[in-house]
């Protein structure tokens, strides 16, 4: 069992395999995983609430992929 397992039921609770793939392929794989998911975008840094909910799947994004511009 991996660390991405639950230990009490060996469904996946981390996708490590995501990280670098755009927002749309991470949920696409997420959801396959676990259908349920409560997908959430959270910038990098921002403070998170640590109550557990088991069906939010929190993906943390962060890098500037075009120059910003006035337009």
């Amino acid at each position: 069992m991996s660390s991405s397992d639950d230990l009490a039921g060996g469904k996946k609770t981390s996708w490590p395999e995501v990280v670098g793939l755009t927002i749309k392929e991470a949920k696409e794989i997420i959801l396959k995983d676990k259908p349920d998911a409560d997908i959430v975008m959270v910038p990098v840094g921002s403070a998170v609430t640590e109550d557990l909910r088991p069906n939010r799947v929190r993906i943390f994004v962060g890098t500037v992929a075009e120059t910003p511009h006035v337009g």
